[in-house]
């Protein structure tokens, strides 16, 4: 049985007759960040944002496939007011805060990759941290009723897998491909995770239908 919240994110999806003009302005503010980044050159900052959000969109996928497969729920929903609705947990707002959320990500990192923090290297650190505010921030608009929990061990009780799972690979990611030395290993790490979620969104959005 479909969970009320799942039915309710489903009847959105790509509903285009919830459009808002802002999502213009919005589009346009993610294009600056990364014309600001590609502009003084930083193309690992610019990569690396991009790794952070394709990430995301891995994650999104298989959200809407187990979705699809329980028939009962994703493990997070989106049934809140949207100007479009992408997938059953993603919204437009959601992915361009992701891809400008990716940017400052590795903009804020020490400029030594093997510097440590209390005898762990920094990069973990941040990863964790940033990712735990992330999990505080969902579990805030959770409380609001904006984004939606529906299995058991994927709630406020068991917030660790959401850290683990729904924010942590995005940061090891993104720092991944920030320190590489080799730009053609940074683009083939993007350029992978891209035809990754392409052709996904390809197959069980476009010919299956499935998310």
């Amino acid at each position: 049985m479909i969970a009320d919240s799942a039915a309710q994110a489903q009847a959105l999806v790509r509903n285009a007759s919830h459009f808002q003009w802002y999502v213009i302005p919005l589009l346009l503010i993610v294009i600056q960040a990364y014309g600001e980044q590609a502009a003084a050159r930083r193309w690992n900052v610019v990569l690396a944002g991009l790794a952070f959000w394709l990430m995301d969109w891995i994650n999104e996928i298989w959200n809407g496939l187990l979705f699809h497969f329980s028939g009962f729920a994703p493990a997070w929903g989106t049934p809140g007011s949207s100007a479009y609705v992408i997938l059953i947990g993603l919204n437009v707002e959601i992915t361009f805060m992701f891809a400008i959320m990716g940017l400052y990500a590795v903009r804020m990192l020490p400029a030594d990759p093997k510097a440590n923090i209390l005898g762990i290297n920094n990069r973990w650190v941040f990863a964790a941290v940033n990712s735990v505010l992330c999990v505080c921030v969902e579990l805030w608009l959770n409380h609001i009723g904006a984004l939606t929990w529906e299995w058991s061990g994927w709630n406020a009780d068991a917030p660790w897998l959401i850290w683990l799972i729904g924010y942590m690979p995005f940061f090891v990611v993104a720092y991944m491909v920030h320190d590489m030395r080799s730009r053609t290993r940074q683009l083939a790490v993007v350029s992978g995770l891209g035809a990754t979620v392409a052709g996904s969104l390809g197959l069980f959005a476009g010919v299956l239908h499935w998310i």
